[in-house]
């Protein structure tokens, strides 16, 4: 039975009342189920109830269409019946076995064949369409079949390359397990370096302060020291090309007496090498003489 609490009258009430006496007619005496009866169930048990009435109303048509078949194939088939033992003379007790075979060959092949009439044309008709669909038909399933092939080789290429994407995804992720322990490995040792030198710094610091207080100078400690070496290095680059310069004047003599005694023997030394050459041909020349006198 409908759950109590329906809203009241109205074109939900027509509703309810058809969808009731369709219920119990479509139970027949049997206990309807419970169900909540608002807008919402109703609506969809009368559009429930019209779908089945439309379907029982074209089964009925449907039921007394074949029944008005029956009775014109029925009233054929006595038509066709006296026509063959009045004028022929044949019925079925007349009929050979075989015949009597074949003739039920031949109604259940115009049944199979769809045909109107068991002529030999309609027979013709009725094969030749039956040949184009099995043609048909059948290059329907050789096209199914290519792309069955098709796809059964699309599917087995996809499983190949999933197969191998899983190895890769499985090597990666080995891969990515040893990179994470290194990792791990690493932050441990830059914390424990890390914590270290933190501790090292405070104890450096510690021992500065207890040196200072017991009288170091500051310019012992390691800023200073470290500064002393900045400007140290500093000081090498600014000497660095007065080095150069210097050591260009390294061969000159050390006072202008002894350049004047060196600038002498050099001259000494050139008519020296002169004179050695006096005797070549060219040499005597009034040209290599005026020459000596200059040198001279």
């Amino acid at each position: 039975m409908a759950a109590a609490g329906a809203p009241g009258g109205g074109p939900f009430q027509e509703k309810l009342t058809r969808v009731t006496l369709w219920l119990k007619k479509l139970y027949e005496g049997v206990p309807i189920p419970v169900y909540e009866v608002n807008e919402r169930t109703v609506d969809i048990l009368h559009e429930v109830m019209e779908c089945n009435e439309e379907t029982d109303r074209d089964v009925m048509l449907l039921i007394e269409d074949m029944k008005d078949q029956t009775s014109k194939y029925e009233a054929e088939a006595d038509y066709w019946k006296d026509i063959l033992e009045k004028s022929l003379g044949l019925s079925e007790g007349s009929l050979s076995e075989e015949a009597t075979k074949d003739l039920s060959d031949l109604v259940e092949s115009a049944v199979d064949l769809e045909v109107e009439d068991t002529s030999l044309s309609s027979f013709y008709c009725a094969i030749n369409d039956m040949t184009s669909e099995l043609y048909k038909t059948k290059s329907e399933n050789e096209e199914m079949e290519r792309k069955l092939k098709t796809l059964t080789e699309k599917l087995t290429s996809a499983l190949m390359m999933e197969k191998r994407f899983e190895e890769d995804i499985e090597k990666l992720e080995k891969s990515q397990e040893v990179q994470k322990a290194k990792a791990e490995v690493q932050s441990k040792n830059k914390n424990f370096l890390e914590a270290k030198s933190k501790d090292l710094r405070i104890r450096i610091s510690d021992a500065e302060d207890q040196l200072v207080a017991r009288g170091l100078d500051q310019s012992l400690t390691h800023e200073a020291l470290m500064k002393l070496s900045e400007e140290l290095a500093a000081l090498h680059k600014k000497m660095k090309p007065l080095k150069t310069e210097v050591a260009s004047y390294h061969h000159l003599p050390p006072s202008i007496p002894l350049a004047q005694v060196m600038v002498e023997e050099a001259r000494r030394e050139l008519v020296r090498v002169f004179l050695s050459f006096q005797e070549k041909p060219w040499m005597k020349s009034s040209q290599g003489r005026s020459r000596l006198c200059l040198l001279s």
